[in-house]
């Protein structure tokens, strides 16, 4: 039926239920007709419901960029005056407070740049930004996973539909397989077609597969799997083994758990149990020794599991997993740290040498000591050469925002030349610190993880604060008043390591100096 049709079949109908308050969802269901065919009905008809897509009221630039400049963030730019994001960041770029950072790569060269940055030891969301993709993209690419419409297809053969839910491997015949001595090296872990040749060679000459092994670097026990599991009528043909084992591997398969349904039988009585993956794993190969169709990893039911949390069955999940978990706590190699930031973060390690002696005034040292129950906070500086001390008064909390304004207006009183470096532990607190560097021109530099060392002066200092704000109490009740008193006490006070100078003193002659 065409849409005129549709038009004078519907069109009072519709404009009769409309007019009675019912909704156009609603309408849709009673004359049998989709909801937006509906919309276009009515307005058609000359009665237009609702809005159209882009024509909302026009953009507030200038909110907008007050919102930004208050939070930081686009995305709630966008929120609060009620525009798209991509409205929102034009008019940002357009004030030239948003990089542009416009895309100048098509998708094949945005791959290749992106791998080559990430060789270079740039982070994935860095690269990302700077080849102009997402970061998910970027972490794909990086590990080799396909994606198309809603599946994506990773390098083991894991296929997972975001639209059915489902985690799936299927098998694909040989026939369909490109040549398989034309199929590229994927990992060292696989045995490659030159590998399978040495392995017949080998067997030519009566070799044993300890000695085969050690030729081509593999361990003994893949070299007796491969020839027992191809070879025909006693004989290793290397050739037709690489293609079936190309065939193995393309992909996608389907996992076992949904291609043997006492399998998936098995898995779940256990789960309900309350046994782990791993001990169902391992019960399932003693009960069934002979049945290699009851055997499955624990690998396998975790992937299972935490898909299913994903397609939303998150309490059944979460009743089957004693961690409670529903989402897959991410693994790291010793050493290996996500970057804490969105901002890079300038190491201790990149900081100038003449900070460390501290012969040059005007480098500091920042940190925030804490009350009962982490609720309130007071902020501490410390130039390093001085020891001179400043508190921060933060009353609305310790959010990034809150220490951000208290920097910048405490370091917005020092002269310039007192305004040299800032040096901090990595807390959350000071996740915009790239804004404290824009504004006071002074650079940031973060100390390494759980090294208070590297920040001696300020860690003394607040062990003498402690004499007056005690641990447990409610530090929200001191005024600014109260902790300007207590840092004129503490700067008063003769320091040993000064030649029984005091630090207000030190900083009077720097200032007068200067």
């Amino acid at each position: 039926m065409s849409f005129q049709e549709d038009c004078v079949q519907f069109g009072d109908q519709l404009a009769r239920l409309v007019d009675a308050g019912v909704p156009v969802k609603e309408a849709a269901v009673v004359v049998g007709v989709p909801r937006q065919r509906c919309y276009a009905i009515l307005r058609a008809i000359g009665r237009p419901v609702g809005r159209l897509r882009g024509a909302g009221k026009p953009a507030d630039s200038r909110q907008i960029v007050e919102v930004f400049d208050r939070t930081g963030s686009i995305n709630k730019a966008a929120i609060e005056c009620g525009v798209a994001f991509c409205v929102a960041r034009r008019i940002l770029v357009a004030a030239g407070l948003v990089d542009a950072a416009p895309r100048a790569f098509g998708k094949p060269e945005a791959k290749k740049r992106f791998l080559e940055l990430m060789d270079q030891g740039w982070t994935a969301a860095r690269a990302a930004r700077e080849v102009g993709v997402n970061e998910r993209t970027g972490r794909d690419w990086r590990q080799g996973i396909r994606r198309t419409r809603n599946t994506r297809i990773y390098p083991d053969g894991r296929v997972v539909d975001y639209r059915s839910g489902t985690v799936y491997k299927q098998t694909v015949t040989s026939a369909t397989c490109v040549d398989a001595a034309a199929s590229p090296v994927i990992s060292t872990r696989y045995l490659s077609l030159d590998d399978r040749i040495a392995i017949a060679d080998g067997l030519v000459v009566k070799d044993s597969m300890r000695t085969i092994a050690a030729r081509i670097g593999k361990n003994v026990s893949s070299i007796s799997r491969e020839v027992r599991e191809h070879s025909i009528a006693g004989r290793y043909l290397p050739h037709q083994a690489h293609r079936d084992a190309a065939a193995a591997r393309v992909r996608p398969k389907r996992s076992k758990l949904v291609v043997n349904k006492v399998l998936r039988a098995a898995v779940e009585e256990g789960l309900s149990r309350k046994l782990s993956p791993e001990q169902i794993s391992h019960r399932l190969r003693r009960d069934h020794p002979d049945d290699e169709s009851m055997r499955v990893s624990h690998e396998t039911i975790y992937q299972a599991l935490y898909f299913q949390a994903r397609g939303g069955l998150k309490k059944e999940v979460q009743h089957a997993l004693r961690t409670g978990r529903t989402k897959r706590k991410p693994q790291r190699k010793e050493g290996e740290r996500y970057q804490r930031f969105v901002d890079p973060m300038v190491m201790i390690s990149d900081r100038p040498a003449e900070v460390d002696d501290r012969a040059v005034p005007g480098h500091w040292e920042g940190d925030l000591i804490t009350g009962e129950q982490n609720k309130s906070v007071i902020g501490t500086l410390v130039e390093r050469a001085t020891r001179y001390t400043m508190l921060l008064h933060l009353p609305d909390g310790h959010d990034a925002e809150q220490v951000r304004d208290a920097l910048i207006t405490a370091i917005g009183d020092l002269p310039a030349h007192l305004r040299g470096s800032l040096t901090w532990d990595q807390g959350a607190e000071l996740a915009r610190h790239k804004q404290i560097t824009v504004a006071t021109d002074m650079q940031v530099y973060f100390c390494d993880p759980a090294s208070p060392w590297q920040r001696g002066s300020n860690e003394n200092t607040n062990g003498l604060l402690r004499q007056y704000f005690p641990k447990g109490t409610d530090l929200s009740v001191h005024s600014p008043t109260d902790l300007e008193h207590v840092a004129q006490e503490l700067n008063g006070r003769p320091r040993k390591t000064l030649d029984w100078d005091t630090p207000a003193e030190r900083l009077r002659d720097l200032i007068t100096t200067n």
